[in-house]
């Protein structure tokens, strides 16, 4: 375990992904290292993995923490959409934890949580902040690549109009009292721009109205969150891009920890399951006419008791596993 993120499930998903079989891993959401430690820890000299993040906070961890591995290990600093697509050697297994980490939540100063006072981030990836750390982090191999600037929570809500504020909170957020909160953000920011969760917090209060529950909070910060670093659209990227470069027998495996995730990896790994795909008007199948794989979980894992008393974090966490075709 580190302080920097507890990896959440991490017997269940070496069961899944039987690293003992050898071959090559992806980690497409390294954290601080320990879903990979793990993987490399119950496996041989033949396992090998690319562990990816985007954070290069995340790096600098991991680098430290999976040094002992040497050339078992290549970090890679890129969202797991651009590294998946970049993939030429086939993959034994790959791996995302959607959820973020646990040092992003609790260092303030990454905008990730609605304590008082934080600053409207939210970012990922915050360029080269922290490049200093990255250069003297890991004796090993770190591939990078910069991704496109990002804007941050408080520019999206003091840049963007009304229909796109509203779009974020009720597609991402779900929030069905979007317009009028949008319409209360761009008063609001007319006479000063939002700058910390406080002046996020005291427009949600005027614009919805009532006393706000935690859930009705966290909702909105994680619309919010999901615009800055445009999660759903990476992980639509990134789920056929590893489908396609699962060796067969291959293992894809995703904790996701909101409904959004899980039903678009529910409904992927359902599609690829089945033999045909083609519309019910169609008198004869005119689609691949076999299933690329198989579920190899018919109903979502859920964290035991115990992992939830030792990490309160993890009880939102739901594991689907999907194996490729031999």
């Amino acid at each position: 375990m580190s302080a920097y993120h507890i990896p959440v499930m991490l017997r269940e998903v070496l069961a899944v992904l039987q690293p003992e079989r050898g071959g090559l891993f992806f980690d497409g959401t390294l954290g601080g290292g320990g879903h990979t430690e793990a993987i490399l820890s119950a496996s041989d000299d033949d396992t090998r993995v690319i562990g990816v993040d985007q954070d290069p906070e995340a790096i600098a961890e991991a680098g430290s923490r999976l040094q002992r591995f040497g050339a078992r290990v290549q970090l890679v600093q890129s969202n797991f959409a651009d590294a998946a697509e970049q993939l030429r050697e086939p993959l034994q297994g790959a791996l995302l934890d959607l959820g973020i980490s646990t040092h992003q939540v609790d260092e303030s100063e990454r905008g990730f949580s609605f304590r008082s006072g934080t600053p409207l981030d939210m970012r990922m990836d915050r360029g080269s902040l922290v490049g200093d750390r990255l250069r003297g982090a890991a004796r090993m191999s770190i591939h990078g690549q910069r991704s496109s600037i990002r804007r941050t929570a408080a520019e999206l809500l003091n840049q963007l109009n009304e229909e796109e504020l509203a779009d974020i909170f009720y597609h991402y957020g779900e929030e069905r009292r979007s317009r009028r909160l949008a319409a209360e953000i761009v008063k609001t920011r007319r006479s000063a721009p939002f700058r910390t969760s406080d002046d996020l917090l005291s427009a949600l209060a005027r614009g919805l109205g009532g006393r706000l529950e935690a859930q009705d909070k966290a909702r909105i910060f994680q619309a919010l969150r999901i615009a800055v670093n445009d999660e759903l659209d990476v992980l639509e990227r990134a789920l056929p891009a590893l489908r396609d470069r699962l060796a067969p027998e291959g293992v894809l495996a995703v904790l996701s920890y909101h409904s959004l995730e899980d039903r678009r990896v529910k409904e992927s790994f359902r599609e690829w399951s089945r033999d045909c795909i083609c519309p019910p008007e169609f008198p004869i199948c005119q689609c691949r006419g076999r299933a690329l794989g198989e579920l190899l979980t018919r109903k979502a894992i859920k964290p035991g008791d115990q992992e939830v008393t030792l990490n309160a974090r993890a009880r939102s966490a739901r594991l689907r596993a999907w194996r490729k075709a031999a």
